[in-house]
């Protein structure tokens, strides 16, 4: 094998993509080729793991409720965030 054909296999990784396919992605896609490795495997995710099949929906008041008081109480400190809305008193 000659240094030219080493060099063009060091150039071309496992699954045939050059880095130079990778920059071009990224410059149509608008963005870094780092993030074109991310799209890739979300778009991969998705076409083959299974997916969750959609739920109800919003829960309601009374399952809030009931998920309030199931929770354990806070120790001390204070709430920085939540996923519920917070009703006033």
């Amino acid at each position: 094998m000659t240094s030219e054909q080493l060099m063009n296999l060091q150039r071309i990784s496992a699954t045939g993509v050059t880095r130079t396919t990778a920059k071009r992605l990224a410059d149509v896609l608008g963005v870094d080729e780092t993030q074109v490795i991310h799209l890739a495997l979300r778009a991969m995710s998705t076409q083959f793991l299974p997916q969750y099949e959609p739920d109800e929906g919003a829960l309601t008041k009374t399952q809030l409720n009931q998920l309030k008081k199931s929770a354990p109480k806070a120790k001390g400190g204070t709430m920085r965030s939540t996923l519920f809305e917070i009703e006033s008193a």
